[in-house]
């Protein structure tokens, strides 16, 4: 374990790491040096956007068989980009959960043949902290700090006290807000993925023209919740038919302000608990991860919001916010660093897998069930 507010030394280490969680394939080489800074050697992802568009969502069959047939040759490319060889990796890490579980298993099984024929430690990595620990790759940053983790499956507010030491503050109690993205595109007849579409329609928009709500303002505890916003672009588009092109527009833009409007008023909270239990903390710093981190408009709001509260946004390069291999390189790289040992080869990959193990699991109405 670490102690809040030091750094990690630990020997210089060179990682494999493998992501198949959801719909993207992805290997990189990472280097973390003694002193904690680290650099990515390769970085090779491979989208299955074109296969799952059809259908409106991400097929999870589909998805598995995509990661089997390219999952290899990613691999060998991340290897020679990098200039280096298995014999030079110090451990394999691969995503063993949160996600889906025929990706997962795809995935973690190439970790483990790669693990037992070359001799190397297996590091079966939480998804959820590769996110949470890709700030101190980009930006080198110190212990403790926020995390606002925003993607299709998952958002929740987390405070990061060092490598294996988390604390849920807030989470959703229905849906994700990636889901409620997507959810919003498909209501208006946009395409798949919801979030991109809605952000490029909501920059025609007017987002002050349709006053939707703002879910659970001004409720004590940093929770979310989007199942309601939901409901109200739905019926506000069923009042609004036929809808013209720019009416879309304006309800995206209208949608996409009562998002913002919500996430900063819940960080609120999240800020002055942070303030009042680590005082001595000068660098405070918001980091925002997943896939939906990457809205140009969120990402205004909540630099406003944290500035206002004196702390920093800290926004990782966008193609490290979505799924990608090397934060699970770099997680596997900091556990290693702290002295965290590998992981059996019996490892089975979880569907589901809290980032902090001992907060209780909020069940919702959202297609995805039980949030973590």
């Amino acid at each position: 374990m670490t102690h809040p507010e030091t750094s990690i030394r630990g020997p210089e280490t060179t990682i494999l790491g493998i992501e198949t969680s959801c719909d993207e394939t992805a290997a990189s080489v990472v280097l973390r040096r003694p002193d904690g800074t680290g650099d990515i050697l390769s970085s090779v992802v491979f989208s299955q956007l074109e296969e799952h568009a059809a259908y409106g969502g991400v097929v999870p069959e589909i998805a598995a068989r995509a990661h089997v047939s390219v999952l290899d040759s990613l691999v060998a490319a991340a290897l020679s980009d990098a200039g280096r060889t298995l014999d030079d990796m110090d451990a394999i890490a691969a995503t063993s959960g949160p996600g889906l579980i025929g990706g997962l298993m795809v995935g973690l099984m190439t970790a483990k043949a790669l693990a037992q024929v070359t001799g190397k430690p297996l590091y079966a990595v939480n998804h959820l902290e590769g996110h949470a620990l890709t700030a101190r790759l980009t930006d080198n940053l110190d212990f403790p700090y926020l995390l606002l983790l925003v993607s299709g499956g998952h958002t929740q507010i987390a405070l990061v006290r060092g490598v294996d030491e988390y604390e849920r503050w807030g989470t959703t109690i229905d849906d994700a807000l990636g889901e409620a993205f997507d959810k919003t595109a498909k209501l208006l007849g946009l395409p798949y993925p919801g979030g991109p579409a809605v952000e490029k329609a909501a920059g025609g928009g007017d987002p002050k023209r349709f006053r939707l709500p703002v879910p659970l303002k001004g409720t004590p505890d940093p929770d979310f919740s989007f199942s309601g916003l939901k409901t109200a672009v739905r019926q506000l588009a069923e009042a609004q038919a036929p809808v013209s092109d720019q009416t879309i527009c304006d309800i995206c833009a209208s949608f996409q302000r009562a998002v913002c409007l919500s996430l900063a008023d819940r960080l609120d909270i999240a800020f002055s608990r942070f303030s009042e239990r680590f005082p001595a903390t000068a660098d405070r710093a918001l980091v925002i991860a997943g896939g939906v981190a990457a809205n140009k408009a969120l990402r205004s709001t909540l630099a406003e919001a944290a500035e206002k509260h004196g702390f920093r946004l800290v926004a990782p390069p966008l193609e490290l916010c979505t799924d990608n291999a090397a934060m699970i390189a770099w997680a596997a790289a900091e556990r290693r660093a702290a002295g965290i040992e590998g992981d059996p080869l019996d490892t089975a990959p979880r569907s589901r897998w809290p980032l902090d193990r001992q907060a209780e699991t909020v069940v919702g109405s959202g297609k995805r069930g039980a949030k973590v």
